[in-house]
């Protein structure tokens, strides 16, 4: 396995594992999320590949087809009198095609984050996790998360 930034050859299968996501997430809360949808067209792709402060890591195998993906946005806090200034490598999206799964490849992305993190001086690297997907919750926890803090919701309708 190689993790490398990924490419327009990857579009297709990143918008194959972008459904992946979605649909776990549509089941989990269909009152939000459209069945059948991606979070990112393959032309927002075509400029995060350029944008490397929204960089999108691949895991390939050995024919250098993509198992996963991470995507990260590189963030710092607006100014404020009350905060440290820091960098934060915020993991955007993430996604071990369901084939690939149990093989180490959700590991092996994570560790390059932090490498590519470390690199980029970041203070952290931060991530969403929506309350039911317990599977991610899982992984995350197993490779050292913890979290930060908690965002609530008041459903009005």
């Amino acid at each position: 396995m190689n993790i490398r930034r990924a490419c327009k050859k990857d579009t297709d299968k990143i918008i194959k594992l972008l459904g992946q996501v979605l649909e776990i997430h549509a089941e989990l809360r269909p009152d939000i999320f459209i069945s059948g949808t991606t979070k990112y067209t393959p032309e927002d792709l075509e400029k995060m590949y350029q944008d490397d402060k929204k960089p999108i890591y691949a895991a390939v195998d050995d024919n250098d087809e993509l198992l996963g993906y991470v995507m990260c946005a590189l963030k710092e806090p607006a100014h404020s009198s009350n905060i440290i200034p820091f960098k934060t490598l915020f993991i955007d999206d993430f996604c071990v095609d369901e084939s690939a799964r149990g093989q180490h490849v959700g590991q092996a992305l994570f560790e390059h984050v932090k490498n590519e993190a470390l690199r980029l001086g970041c203070y952290d690297i931060t991530l969403n996790v929506w309350e039911g997907n317990d599977s991610a919750k899982h992984f995350y926890d197993k490779i050292g998360f913890r979290p930060r803090e908690t965002q609530m919701e008041f459903i009005l309708k």
